[in-house]
Formats: C-alpha cells, structure tokens, sequence
C-alpha cells in the first residue's frame, strides 16, 4: 500500500467540474489578474472569518512582507518571532531591513512561548509576530496583553492555520494583521501561490491595497515603494470553489487525527500532537515526536509512507541569519524539538485502511526497542 503525504488527485477529483466552470468564466473575460473573482473571494473569506478586510496578494510569503512594511517597522526595529516555523516568517522582516528577534516555543505545542516574550523584549521592538504552527492557534490571549503592556503592534503568521480557533474567535482576527498563504499544499491551496492580509483597521487596509500594487495611487503616482503582489485571478476562481469545502476538510482532519490518537497514543517512544483546550485546530500538519526520529523516517518510506520534517533546523542557527549572534543552546526547546518532529499524512482523503497502515507501520518499528 501507497499513502501519499498529500494526495491533490483525490483531492481534486470531485471537484474538478465546478473548477473547470470557475475557470471558464475567467478565460471568458480574460481579466487573468485582480478580476471580479479576486473581490468575491476576498469578501468570502471576510465573511468566513468575520474580519472587516481581506487583502489578497500573490503570496503568503508577500503577505507577510506587506504585513511589516503596512506597519512602518524598517531598519533598526526588531520583531520577536518564533525561530520553529518556515523560513519566510522571518525572512519577511529581514527583507524590511528590521530585524527578527527569536524567543522559544512551548515543548507540547510547538508554538511561541507566552512566558518567553517579555525577556525577549528590547526598545527597538516593534512588534510581536506569532505563528500558529501546523493549524494550531497559539495562546493569543497572552500574546495580546503582553503586545498591549508594552505597546507592540501583533501580525498573526498563519499561513498553516485558517479556520483554526483560540477561544471560539477565529485567528487572524486577534492581531493588527494576519497572513495566509493558499500554497497548494496548505489545508485551503490554490493550483500555484496565492496569499492574503486580513485586518480590522480601515488604514491599515487601505495601505495594503496600495503597497501590493507597486505603492500606488492613484495610478502611476507612488507615495511609498510597495510591491508588485496582485493575485491571479485564476488562483482566486479555483479558491472560491474550494473555501466552501473547508470547514467539512477541518472536520474530516480532526478525524483523521482523533484516529492516530487512539491507535498511536500507548506507545512510549511517541508523543502524539497536544492540543490547548482553548484552541480548535485544523491539523495542517499531524506532527509527532519521535525517538530514533531518522530510522522511522527511514522506515515509512521503505513502506511507502508519506512522511516529512517540519523543521529540520531552527531559524536562529540558519547560516543567513549568523549575524544575529545567535548559537546552538539558546533556544533549547526549539533547538530539541527539530530533532525529533515527524509529520505523517492527516489530509481529508485519507482512507481508514491507510491510517490503519501508517499505525501499523509506526508500531512495527518501534517494536522490541528500548523505551
């Protein structure tokens, strides 16, 4: 048996008829960027999160570049951020001449530390921007108040994570802005790059608008040097099929992950996903930790197993970012934590006799080891 990471065949299967149509009436106007379906999809995801204003870009990654220079912060500021996340996180403040700032990640969730933040704090903070790691919200309530005691501005990184709660309010509504990347392997992916900004401030919106078009406005006038990051709007047509699918695709993750829990969960070597009891995940990622992490890597793909290592390497110990001053030790958690992570299949389409593999697989392997 075969199980894929992530499967788009059967993803797309069944609905590949309702996309061929949305394509239809794009290639029929051939207003292939920022047309009429860019709009409608913004608005259905303002609906969908219940936030005042969605900015859709070209990608996740320009979103978040957007996010930082929205808010002014430039050379010599600084933003604490997560250094266990993918790389555009902080390359997205680097890129704005600030400067990332990493504190440490909770060892169950994997996301920013509430208690890590306050010491990582120095007057050349700007503002605080937390991930929600592999659909999972981080403790925003803390990240809040801590952002407001010291005046910080929060831009919500989640990229990995629409539809995904902290106290019953959806993310990217807690922060100044948030971000989400529609890369085709997140949990609501386009057929290429698309991203988004969201925010509940009118200014902030507008700036937004006007920084993804080269920082015009009106036409061929630039008040700031902004970005070339419209959405296509063939992304857009395929993404307004899909985001009508995706709170049944959440639902069907959690059950997928509720699965893995019951079958997985008694052996030792393993610690299966921890979930806040305030937070709704959408498992973007179903990510264990492991013993012997790389010998059942090694094993899952000799079975054909999709496995993958989210992340491998911390982003404060990356050669690009040597000039931070950063060494191996500092941020232990996360430091610990990569070498142990294992990701294994959790998309929507998953069958029962799949999973059933994947446990059978992972409990094969550790039998007869030492605990």
């Amino acid at each position: 048996m075969k199980v894929p990471m992530l499967d788009l065949h059967a993803q797309y299967e069944p609905l590949l008829p309702d996309i061929r149509e949305a394509l239809e009436r794009v290639f029929a106007s051939h207003a292939y960027i920022m047309g009429p379906q860019v709009k409608e999809l913004e608005e259905k995801v303002q609906k969908y999160l219940g936030i005042k204003h969605a900015i859709a870009c070209a990608s996740g990654t320009d979103a978040l570049v957007l996010a930082v220079k929205a808010l002014g912060i430039g050379e010599n500021d600084e933003v604490i951020t997560t250094p266990f996340t993918f790389f555009a996180t902080a390359s997205s403040i680097w890129r704005n001449h600030a400067k990332p700032r990493f504190a440490d990640i909770d060892h169950r969730t994997f996301n920013l530390d509430p208690d890590k933040l306050e010491a990582a704090i120095t007057p050349r903070t700007k503002a605080i921007m937390p991930v929600h790691l592999f659909g999972q919200s981080c403790d925003m309530t803390r990240i809040m108040e801590i952002a407001k005691k010291h005046g910080l501005a929060v831009i919500e990184d989640n990229a990995q994570g629409i539809g995904c709660t902290w106290g019953g309010k959806m993310s990217c509504s807690f922060g100044d802005i948030g971000t989400l990347s529609f890369f085709p392997s997140k949990n609501l992916g386009a057929m290429g790059d698309a991203g988004m900004c969201l925010t509940n401030s009118d200014d902030l919106a507008a700036k937004l608008r006007q920084l993804r078009v080269h920082g015009e406005n009106p036409k061929y006038f630039h008040k700031w040097v902004g970005l070339n990051s419209r959405m296509d709007t063939l992304q857009a047509a395929i993404l307004n099929v899909k985001l009508d699918r995706l709170a049944d695709w959440s639902k069907a993750r959690r059950a997928n992950a509720a699965f893995y829990d019951g079958h997985l969960q008694d052996i030792p070597q393993i610690q299966t996903p921890y979930i806040n009891p305030d937070a709704v995940t959408i498992y973007n990622q179903y990510t264990l930790l492991c013993q012997d992490r790389d010998a059942l890597l090694k094993h899952l793909q000799e079975k054909e197993i999709g496995c993958a290592i989210y992340y491998p390497l911390p982003l404060h110990l990356q050669e690009c970012f040597a000039s931070l001053g950063y060494k191996k030790g500092d941020l232990p958690v996360a430091e610990e934590t990569a070498q142990k992570v294992l990701s294994i299949p959790i998309y929507p389409e998953l069958a029962d006799a799949q999973k059933q593999y994947v446990c059978d697989a992972i409990r094969e392997f550790y039998a007869g080891r030492p605990q």
